[in-house]
């Protein structure tokens, strides 16, 4: 006989079946919660997606006004712009040798730029002479002093002459004299126009303090133009007041009058706060580098009109070539030599 199992107060094993259900009543309140959460952040990812992209939308519309008005893109315009900056700014401040690295790559790229242009046009001009001689006139420029790079200059525009000489001597296609001479004349154009200007600056570079005087003059040059494109572009919408319209459409009296601004300012400063010279020497200093420039940007503007092209290349977007931004500081570089050696003796102790 076999004993009844006790029931006194043992608690009721519940059946699993019963927690299966306890879950299950439980679990559309879970799902319903999760259901909840998930809609209400894909609802804020949507709007926020719709936010950027109407952001996006506007950006690009102003963006496409600016393009309208100023014929680039001036976004990418400024970043390519403000690293270059950073790039002369460092190598000029930190360890100034660097800047003849520079000055060599931008001397390259605007030799290669204006031959190039110059033979689409039809002229025949010999690259391998212009840089070979150009990278001679930089190195003379920075250790050898200004006499020797005199010397230096005459040389490399002999060499370049009689090179093209030589080689249309040897090339017997029938060119006829006339184009000859132009070929020539074109050839000395180029290693005066771009490695010989650029020299200038590294004679300057290699002066006590030459450095500053440099990075002076680059800002006085930017400063200019960023002053002229401001202003031009606020006050000379529609060429009102075109400065040479035959040469340069663009350029209006509105906009120079906004460069005189932003040069002499920036002049006065730089005196003071860099230069340590008076500050009216400053206003000189800007003065020049103002007409220099001027006379710069409207040169290039004639050349191209001349060749019949709008930019010199297409290698710096938002600014078109090399020499598109090298117009207007290039033959600043020889304005700002001969201030250096006027000016700088005036130095504030």
């Amino acid at each position: 006989m076999t004993d009844a199992p006790e029931t006194g107060d043992a608690e009721p094993v519940a059946p699993s079946g019963s927690r299966r259900g306890d879950a299950a009543r439980r679990s559309p309140v879970t799902g319903e919660g999760v259901t909840a959460i998930e809609s209400q952040l894909r609802a804020m990812r949507t709007d926020a997606e719709q936010h950027i992209a109407q952001a996006r939308a506007e950006f690009d519309q102003a963006n496409e006004r600016l393009k309208q008005r100023t014929g680039r893109d001036l976004i990418v315009a400024t970043l390519i712009g403000v690293g270059i900056g950073v790039v002369v700014i460092a190598s000029l401040v930190f360890v100034k040798w660097l800047f003849v690295l520079f000055a060599a790559g931008a001397m390259v790229l605007g030799v290669l730029e204006l031959s190039r242009a110059l033979q689409v046009a039809g002229r025949k001009v010999d690259v391998v002479p212009q840089l070979v001689m150009g990278f001679l006139l930089l190195l003379s420029g920075f250790f050898l002093g200004a006499w020797v790079h005199w010397a230096a200059s005459l040389v490399a525009v002999a060499v370049v002459v009689i090179w093209r000489l030589t080689a249309q001597l040897f090339a017997a296609d029938g060119r006829a004299p006339i184009e000859v001479i132009g070929d020539v004349l074109v050839g000395g154009f180029v290693q005066v126009y771009v490695p010989f200007l650029t020299s200038v600056a590294l004679i300057l570079l290699a002066q006590p303090r030459g450095e500053w005087w440099v990075l002076a003059f680059l800002i006085l040059a930017v400063a200019a133009d960023t002053g002229a494109y401001v202003s031009g572009l606020t006050f000379g919408r529609g060429g009102r007041h075109p400065m040479a319209p035959r040469i340069s459409p663009k350029k209006t009296w509105e906009g120079f009058a906004g460069a005189c601004v932003a040069a002499l300012v920036a002049g006065g400063l730089l005196a003071v706060f860099m230069l340590q010279v008076p500050w009216w020497a400053g206003l000189i200093f800007g003065a020049v580098v103002l007409a220099t420039a001027t006379v710069g940007d409207l040169g290039e503007s004639m050349v191209k009109r001349d060749l019949g092209i709008k930019d010199m290349s297409s290698w710096l977007p938002g600014h078109g070539g090399v020499l598109d931004r090298l117009d207007s500081i290039l033959p600043s570089a020889t304005a700002a030599l001969v201030m250096f050696y006027l000016l700088a003796p005036l130095g504030v102790s």
